[in-house]
């Protein structure tokens, strides 16, 4: 499993440590992932997702998983994440 969040593309950065000497070493920096189980209204179920800290508060921001996945662009979602975007976005037509 990559440690890349699925909503938000966020993945993991590279950087330096820092000795009191100013001795560089290379380091990697890993975004906070949680194994976290979403509700989608549209669909009327539970969908276990792996997303960062920072894309949960996002999500709750924005009204919930449905209105997060209708105003992201495709190309940080991940494929799981595509293909519910696509799901919902079906249900939301069918419902207008």
């Amino acid at each position: 499993m990559s440690r890349i969040c699925e909503l938000t593309g966020k993945g993991r950065q590279v950087g330096h440590n820092v000795s009191h000497a100013n001795n560089k070493t290379k380091r990697t920096f890993l975004p906070n992932l949680q194994n976290v189980t979403l509700m989608s209204e549209a669909l009327e179920r539970s969908i276990r997702l792996r997303v960062s800290t920072h894309g949960l508060r996002s999500v709750e921001h924005n009204g919930g998983l449905d209105n997060w996945l209708l105003k992201t662009s495709d190309e940080k979602l991940s494929l799981k994440a595509r293909r519910l975007k696509r799901e919902v976005a079906k249900k939301a037509i069918a419902a207008a």
